[in-house]
């Protein structure tokens, strides 16, 4: 069941009221499908063939972005630290009508394979074999194929992806499974179409990411709400970089010298993400003020757009620089923005990845 037309989450998403409870119907219905989806798998009637490494997933339960793209380059970057050689696989926004999968470079089009995969593979100066398409099965036996050193995939969302067959680390295994978590949570907590959720918040995981300060956590002296207790979690920290300019990456500035080169009212911050909000709220902190345009996740650029825009100066995320080759505005910077991986989520990666192989003995 897709709900794609959702590329902005509406308001009554957050709370329950009168909208989502006239929808709720409909999300039990689509929670019945789940529940029967899952009663397939679990009687093994409709077997998949595991991949070959461990695969690592970096999703969310949340429709929308919640900031798992960070979480990805960080994820192979480490690794690669850490002596191995990473994939990375992902559907793709815009790529499903391809007929095979495609691998991305720094210069692929992001109109054909997703803004994602390129900004992972220009942040990375393609580093790593990045792979798009809807089923991730291919993606994995292609990247192989082409990559045979690969000895771990990162598959950039997919926790829902059924044809994707993995034996996680609760379980045993060495496939890894991650919810990514905002500062939204999980909002009213119903299901699509009444709610955010993809599949219920009790969805089991082998760790929770939280990619922000949790809205209920003052309370609990940093303790995180009753749907995490007693399963792993880990927070990770971002740091935005000096911003550069978009026609000219050489050309950077601090955000104190932007904040005293231009009023506010001359400032305007634009993002096409699933949460908008976090990324002006970032800049906020970093004494950036000013008007805000919030977009649909996804979203693409046009010289028409940017020039309807009244600012000496509009900053804009990398995601959506990989959607503005073609534009020359001189005004436009763009501001990276990098997480950490704690060391305790690094070393608790190696003891997993480092297990047996548990299809081995099992098929």
């Amino acid at each position: 069941m897709s709900f794609s037309f959702f590329r902005k989450a509406p308001k009554f998403w957050e709370r329950r009221g009168p909208t989502s409870l006239i929808l709720w119907p409909l999300s039990w219905l689509y929670g019945a499908v789940l529940r029967l989806r899952k009663l397939v798998q679990e009687t093994g009637l409709i077997k998949h063939r595991p991949a070959p490494v461990p695969v690592i997933i970096v999703g969310n339960i949340r429709v929308g972005g919640t900031g798992k793209t960070p979480i990805v380059i960080a994820l192979a970057e480490r690794l690669s630290q850490l002596g191995w050689r990473p994939g990375i696989i992902s559907r793709g926004y815009g790529a499903s009508s391809q007929s095979a999968p495609l691998q991305v470079s720094s210069n692929s089009d992001p109109a054909l394979v997703g803004d994602e995969p390129v900004l992972i593979a220009k942040r990375t100066h393609d580093q790593f074999p990045i792979w798009v398409f809807s089923k991730r099965q291919r993606s994995i036996r292609a990247l192989l194929k082409q990559d045979p050193n690969v000895n771990v995939i990162i598959s950039d969302d997919g926790l829902q992806h059924t044809g994707l067959a993995r034996w996680p680390a609760r379980e045993g295994g060495r496939d890894i499974e991650f919810v990514v978590r905002d500062g939204r949570g999980e909002g009213n907590r119903f299901l699509l179409p009444a709610g955010p959720l993809r599949e219920p918040a009790t969805r089991e995981r082998d760790a929770t990411l939280f990619t922000s300060p949790q809205k209920d956590s003052s309370n609990r002296s940093g303790a995180h709400d009753e749907y995490f207790l007693g399963r792993r979690a880990f927070s990770l920290v971002g740091n935005l970089g000096k911003p550069y300019q978009l026609i000219n990456p050489s050309n950077k500035q601090t955000f104190a010298e932007i904040a005293d080169a231009f009023l506010p009212n001359k400032i305007t911050s634009v993002a096409a993400l699933g949460n908008p909000q976090r990324f002006f709220d970032d800049l906020l902190k970093q004494g950036i003020a000013g008007k805000t345009i919030p977009l649909p996740d996804h979203a693409s650029y046009t010289s028409e757009f940017f020039n309807g825009i009244n600012a000496q100066c509009i900053l804009i995320t990398e995601k959506d620089a990989v959607k503005c080759s073609g534009i020359t505005d001189e005004r436009i910077w763009v501001v990276p923005m990098s997480l950490t991986l704690p060391d305790s989520l690094a070393e608790w990666l190696q003891s997993i990845l480092q297990r047996p192989d548990p299809y081995r003995y099992t098929l």
